[in-house]
């Protein structure tokens, strides 16, 4: 066994899945397989149930999680003891969030960092916010920028970086959907909606219109909050988004905020990691410079 593949199978056992931990860590699937069939026959036991569609850990499995665990943190240990100082540290950091965050957040964050760390590479991913969560949850990110969860999952910790409010918005086109919410009172019940496929602002809408006795007519259900801004630029429906979504959006102009009452609760901004993961030095200098 290596270091390297005791990392391969601590991502493995986390994600569960052949190809998001070859994606994940660079690696090609069948050189992952040979790894994991390796330390097998290492230990004279299979590590890993696994048919055409899914992977689970067996016992041993399970075992040796904790074990590979404990050596791997036992290894940035030392490798932090072996650094002359904190400005020596190399390597990567992998860090996701929406291209809003990245607008919004990443420069206090990375400036800083980047100045005390020179060394230390960022991999910046952006994608739904609604997934950041699970990403860093998983090992397929070190640290994620997102809205956060009311709950969180077991080992994520979060540094809260802001309040976002959440706004519902609609067309300012000529349209079936413009007429409607010029009504007084609107029709909610008839309003059609673009909804997120998940996360917080799915779950803030409809626990809104729930709270008013109101049955969401849904128009469509996508996959980001910037989606969710042209759909409703193009007049298909109205949604809600948080406020710095649409400040940074090219489609402002085209939508404009709509009153509610009562308002909807803000998402609350904040930087996560993986507790068990900060005993990695360049991790927990990014997380020391964050929380300051």
């Amino acid at each position: 066994m290596d270091i390297r593949s005791l990392r391969l199978f601590s991502h493995l056992a986390r994600s569960l899945h052949f190809g998001r931990t070859s994606e994940s860590l660079h690696v090609s699937a069948p050189t992952l397989s040979r790894v994991i069939q390796r330390l097998e026959e290492e230990v004279g036991e299979p590590l890993l149930m696994r048919d055409n569609r899914t992977v689970a850990l067996t016992p041993a499995g399970e075992s040796y999680l904790r074990f590979a665990e404990r050596v791997l943190d036992d290894w940035q240990q030392l490798s932090q003891e072996l650094s002359v100082d904190s400005s020596a540290l190399t390597g990567r950091i992998s860090l996701y969030c929406t291209v809003t965050a990245a607008y919004s957040y990443l420069r206090q964050l990375l400036v800083p960092f980047r100045q005390r760390y020179p060394q230390i590479d960022i991999d910046l991913q952006t994608g739904d916010a609604a997934f950041a969560v699970e990403k860093v949850r998983e090992g397929e990110a070190d640290l994620a920028i997102t809205g956060i969860p009311d709950k969180l999952p077991t080992h994520v910790i979060v540094h809260m970086l802001a309040d976002a409010p959440l706004v519902l918005i609609a067309p300012t086109l000529s349209c079936p959907v413009r007429t409607a919410v010029l009504q007084d009172p609107i029709d909610w019940a008839q309003l059609p909606i673009i909804l997120a496929e998940r996360g917080l602002s799915r779950e803030r809408l409809l626990g809104w219109l729930k709270r008013k006795q109101v049955k969401p007519n849904i128009h469509s259900e996508v996959s980001g909050h910037e989606a969710i801004v042209s759909m409703v630029a193009l007049g298909f429906g109205v949604g809600v988004v948080p406020a710095p979504v649409l400040a940074h959006s090219p489609l402002r102009e085209e939508v404009v905020e709509l009153p509610v009452t009562p308002t909807f609760e803000p998402f609350r901004v904040g930087l996560c990691a993986d507790d068990r993961r900060l005993k990695d030095p360049r991790l927990a200098a990014f997380w020391r410079l964050a929380v300051g």
